[in-house]
C-alpha cells in the first residue's frame, strides 16, 4: 500500500490526497506534524534523495534558519537532525510506494506512471 508523508494543511499535501482519493486510490497518510518521523525513515529517504531535496529550501521554515544551519544541511547526519527537530523542514509530499520505490513532490503525471 502507498504511504504518503506530509503535513495536513499543506496545499500540495490535499492536491495529492484529493487525487488518490478521486482515483480511488487506497493509501495511508502519515502527518509527520501529529506524529513525527524518526531517524531511520529520514536515512531510508536520504539513500533516495539528496538532502537539498528533501529539504524544502524554499519555505519559510528553511528561511528561518541560521546561515550556519543552511550550510550544513550538506551532511546527512545534520540534516537529519535538523528534520527531526522541525518537520516543516521536508519537502512534501514524500511518497513511499511500498515496494523500495520512492518519490519526492505532486507532479500527477509522473505518480501515474508509478502506480
Amino acid at each position: 500500500m502507498i504511504r504518503i508523508y506530509g503535513i495536513k494543511n499543506c496545499d500540495t499535501m490535499q492536491k495529492a490526497m484529493k487525487w488518490l482519493d478521486a482515483k480511488k486510490v487506497k493509501y495511508e497518510f502519515h502527518n509527520y506534524k501529529e506524529s513525527g518521523i524518526d531517524k531511520a525513515t529520514l536515512e531510508i529517504w536520504l539513500k533516495h534523495f539528496p538532502t537539498d531535496k528533501l529539504i524544502n529550501t524554499k519555505g519559510t521554515t528553511y528561511r528561518a534558519l541560521t546561515d550556519a544551519e543552511k550550510a550544513s544541511i550538506g551532511t546527512k547526519a545534520k540534516a537529519i537532525s535538523l528534520m527531526l527537530k522541525n518537520t516543516s523542514l521536508i519537502k512534501r509530499p514524500v511518497w513511499d510506494f511500498g515496494d523500495g520505490r520512492f518519490f519526492l513532490g505532486w507532479d500527477e503525471k509522473a505518480v501515474s506512471g508509478m502506480l
